[in-house]
């Protein structure tokens, strides 16, 4: 049963909270969870060598989904803005828009990707050694890229509806099952890299058929209806111009990873990709649960924020800092003391370079997860700005982290430094990029304290008139 959306205006922010983050936080580390079953069949199975050409199709990967969160997640606040203003029935057309743009976009990026696939991976880094193992693994991923998109973007608009349970329900059964089929398909039949790939395009298919049944219920308190899949200009508007945040912080990690990869095979070697494979995907976890947090932030304040409750968009926003920093205090604290034990997870010891990969990733999650404290808050306050519709702020904040601050530094600090100087670009434009977003959030905070006391005057000014139920009358569309 789902949960009223209308108690996001009124329930405790710290009991709101729990039940939204929570099931997101399971989620998005089960989202994240993914890619580590995937090297860790991998690695043990193939070897280190595979776990370098997964490297190596990371960004690949990360552009697709690029355009999948732009989708799914800009419909979701889209939909819960909507909530928090009244107009529920324009969120049964954004559901429709989201589907028939995923699809579209889906096809579009499977056909001219698979078209391109070796030339796309070379310019990515791909040598001789690891361009056959990415190419295995991309070719199934890219076939299923329709049934990924649609998974992860119903999901979100399942969890901004109100129901944050089932949304993670369906997350974790798809995790479950690819960790079963990796072992079936990777170990079982012997299929290697495109059976990690198809374990996990499996998994998301059935997860996928269970969201279609739930939103084909009319019970549902969002589902499909005739008349609903048509493009509308302004929903599409609506969704991209609040998405092209999260599809910019994607699209630009996928630009990072290819000056990483690049920079590390001029000064290192294929190894060093594969490390920073390992480390990549322990960094996302951490990361991944503070999007959770983000996730269950979103409906709150998108709600609250629509409703122009102001003091509770700010008390959500606290709670969640708080959260996410404490989360990235774990993992700055694990990197730095037991980095080597993580990356053995990755790797049979019977891999005749498997104690130099561990060396080398254990290196790299020492260095690039010394400031992570302060990293919890710079992504919570990223994507703030784009929950509250600021798509300009948190646009600046993605692009200057990835882009200005850390893609110069992976210029220049390699050559200096090799691949110490890769591992050092990252916590240095860390801590530029968290300066940047407390400056931005200190001055929005300072304008919701002025609309706070502006709506205050209109609503007293509005009784004071006789105005029948002592509310201003607020205008549709």
């Amino acid at each position: 049963m789902a949960a009223n959306p209308d108690s996001l205006g009124t329930e405790k922010i710290g009991k709101l909270l729990a039940r939204y983050a929570v099931p997101a936080i399971i989620a998005m580390a089960s989202m994240s969870l993914y890619n580590i079953i995937d090297s860790v069949f991998i690695g043990h199975a193939v070897g280190a060598m595979a776990l370098s050409g997964l490297a190596i199709a990371l960004p690949l990967m990360n552009i697709s989904a690029a355009f999948g969160s732009m989708i799914g997640i800009g419909s979701a606040a889209i939909i819960s803005i909507n909530l928090g203003e009244g107009r529920r029935e324009r969120t049964f057309h954004i559901l429709g828009n989201q589907v028939i743009m995923n699809l579209i976009i889906g096809v579009s990026l499977t056909v001219m990707a698979l078209i391109f696939l070796d030339d796309i991976l070379r310019v990515f880094g791909a040598s001789g050694e690891t361009l056959p193992h990415a190419r295995e693994f991309m070719e199934v991923i890219l076939f299923g890229n329709v049934i990924t998109h649609l998974f992860w973007g119903l999901n979100e608009v399942m969890r901004a509806s109100g129901y944050p349970r089932k949304a993670m329900a369906l997350m974790v059964t798809a995790v479950g099952l690819t960790a079963v089929l990796n072992a079936l398909f990777v170990f079982g039949l012997d299929w290697g890299v495109r059976g990690s790939a198809a374990a996990t395009i499996c998994a998301q298919a059935v997860a996928l058929s269970l969201e279609i049944v739930h939103f084909s219920s009319k019970k549902s308190f969002l589902h499909f209806r005739r008349g609903i899949f048509r493009l509308s200009r302004r929903i599409v508007g609506g969704i991209v111009s609040i998405g092209v945040a999260p599809f910019l912080v994607n699209f630009c990690s996928s630009i990072v990873v290819i000056f990483v990869n690049r920079a590390l095979m001029t000064t290192g070697g294929d190894l060093y990709s594969g490390g920073y494979g390992v480390m990549n995907r322990v960094v996302m976890l951490f990361v991944m649960i503070c999007a959770g947090f983000n996730q269950g932030m979103q409906p709150i304040v998108g709600y609250n924020f629509g409703a122009k409750k102001y003091d509770r968009v700010v008390r959500a926003l606290r709670a969640t800092i708080l959260c996410a920093v404490g989360v990235m205090t774990v993992a700055f604290v694990l990197g730095e003391l037991i980095p080597e034990r993580i990356a053995w997870l990755f790797v049979g010891a019977s891999d005749p370079n498997a104690e130099e990969l561990v060396t080398i990733a254990a290196k790299a999650m020492r260095i690039v997860m010394m400031l992570f404290p302060i990293v919890g808050f710079q992504i919570v306050t990223s994507n703030f700005f784009q929950y509250i519709g600021k798509a300009q702020k948190a646009i600046v904040l993605s692009m200057t982290r990835q882009m200005l601050f850390l893609v110069p530094l992976l210029l220049v600090l390699p050559r200096m430094w090799g691949p110490t100087g890769v591992w050092l670009s990252f916590p240095i434009a860390d801590a530029v990029a968290s300066g940047l977003a407390g400056f931005l959030l200190f001055f929005q905070l300072r304008e919701f304290k002025k609309f706070s006391k502006n709506y205050e005057k209109t609503d007293y000014d509005l009784r004071g008139a006789g105005s029948a139920d002592g509310y201003g009358e607020r205008t549709g569309d």
